[in-house]
């Protein structure tokens, strides 16, 4: 993917954030425990910085999912988010982490940003 400049990098980051809104909506409506997603980048390094972390309201909901068919469906729903925000990565799942709020909270205090930011 060529360099984008701030504009498109703007654009493309609000298509990408309706989609993943999206795809959250629907995995709230399926997926038990699940509680949100966010996305990080950093615009230098995009699209490899891409970081999208699907948290869960306990680990033991987190470690659940994971271990049943709605990883895959985790994925999937990732996948059409980017393909309908015109990003193109080879490995989708190189790009998507897992996580819970009682992880963030016994760790970093409920701290996300400190969290996000050292995962």
């Amino acid at each position: 993917m060529k360099a984008l400049n701030k504009r498109e990098l703007a654009r493309m980051e609000r298509e990408l954030i309706a989609c993943l809104t999206e795809a959250c909506e629907t995995a709230k409506a399926e997926i038990v425990g699940f509680a949100w997603l966010t996305h990080r980048l950093d615009p230098d390094a995009f699209p490899g910085s891409l970081r999208i972390t699907w948290v869960f309201d306990r680990e033991a909901d987190k470690d659940a999912a994971l271990g049943s068919p709605q990883k895959a469906r985790m994925l999937a729903l990732t996948a059409q988010a980017l393909d309908e925000a015109s990003i193109r990565l080879d490995h989708v799942a190189w790009h998507v982490r897992f996580d819970s709020e009682e992880a963030c909270a016994r760790r970093h205090g409920g701290d996300w940003n400190r969290r996000l930011q050292e995962r």
